[in-house]
């Protein structure tokens, strides 16, 4: 099949270079604009185009499909028989969706009607799921609400964070939307509606979600700090800086033997909870760059006993 592939972050990487090494055809390559990057605030491309010139393959980059009705003309020359979007980032009118001859093809990470929205990957482990997965579904003009055409589910490990997650599950929809193409080019897909009545929400992350509150159990705790890493991150403070925290495990669970917050062992930060003590494992102090709980604790000891901080 022609494909017109849509898509921006690095989450959308594997499934275009599995396009490529495909017996599909990538005619054309939709993704946003450059944005500045670096102390410099550079413009840099998104690294879907840098992968696309790399093949040669045209790039287009519009402000908004919706306002930019000249993008639909040069969409019907490129004769796509499949638009495949992944993490595109933008709305596609319903003029584009009515352009290919198969239709609009999403990779969502989440199982569908689970987690619509902008931040699946996120939520599931925020909020202690056991497991996740991707879902390539046909695209409607609702947000995530089309027919569901395959999905692939995937357990989530006890410290996996986020970002972590995000790369496990980027290739398994690269993997998973090449199935979906050549099971449609062959008429094997029956695409099935989604049950709205169990649909859920992933909002976009922010900054006011940073803080760690230790009066929270413990389970709640860890699982904010895998699903906050590596963006927006969770923070706390430590003799009043800011200590980012990237990743952490659960050492016991049980009655509180200290006061939420306080640092029960000090040789690998360990944390006590409302009603369980936590490791922080990877961290980031103020003006430094990320490392080892242990290579923080050698250079910046920490006294038993202390009390970490939410401002």
């Amino acid at each position: 099949m022609k494909i017109v592939f849509m898509g921006t972050p690095d989450f959308a990487v594997p499934t275009l270079k599995k396009l490529y090494e495909s017996k599909h055809e990538v005619v054309g390559v939709f993704t946003q604009t450059d944005k500045p990057k670096g102390r410099g605030y550079k413009l840099a491309p998104p690294p879907v185009k840098v992968l696309a010139l790399e093949h040669g393959t045209p790039v287009y980059q519009p402000k908004s499909l919706k306002n930019e009705p000249q993008m639909w003309d040069e969409l019907k020359k490129l004769e796509p028989d499949c638009i495949v979007v992944a993490a595109y980032g933008k709305i596609l009118p319903r003029e584009v969706l009515e352009i290919p001859k198969f239709h609009c093809v999403n990779v969502h990470g989440s199982l569908l009607p689970k987690y619509r929205g902008a931040a699946p990957i996120q939520w599931s482990v925020l909020n202690g799921d056991a497991e996740t997965g991707i879902t390539t579904m046909l695209m409607g003009e609702g947000l995530d609400t089309g027919d569901i055409l395959l999905q692939r589910s995937t357990p989530i490990g006890d410290n996996e964070t986020a970002a972590q997650l995000f790369d496990r599950l980027s290739e398994i929809g690269a993997d998973l939307l090449i199935e979906t193409l050549d099971k449609l080019e062959k008429d094997q897909i029956t695409p099935v509606k989604q049950d709205d009545s169990k649909a859920t929400y992933a909002r976009m992350l922010s900054k006011d979600m940073c803080v760690l509150d230790f009066e929270k159990p413990v389970f709640e705790v860890h699982k904010k700090i895998c699903g906050l890493s590596d963006w927006p991150c969770a923070v706390t403070f430590l003799k009043g800086k800011r200590l980012k925290v990237y990743g952490s495990e659960i050492v016991s669970r049980g009655p509180a033997k200290s006061p939420a917050g306080t640092v029960v062992n000090e040789k690998d930060l360990s944390v006590q909870c409302a009603d369980g003590v936590l490791r922080f494992t990877v961290v980031q102090a103020e003006g430094s760059k990320r490392m080892s709980t242990q290579d923080y604790i050698r250079g910046n000891p920490v006294a038993k006993g202390i009390k970490l901080d939410m401002e």
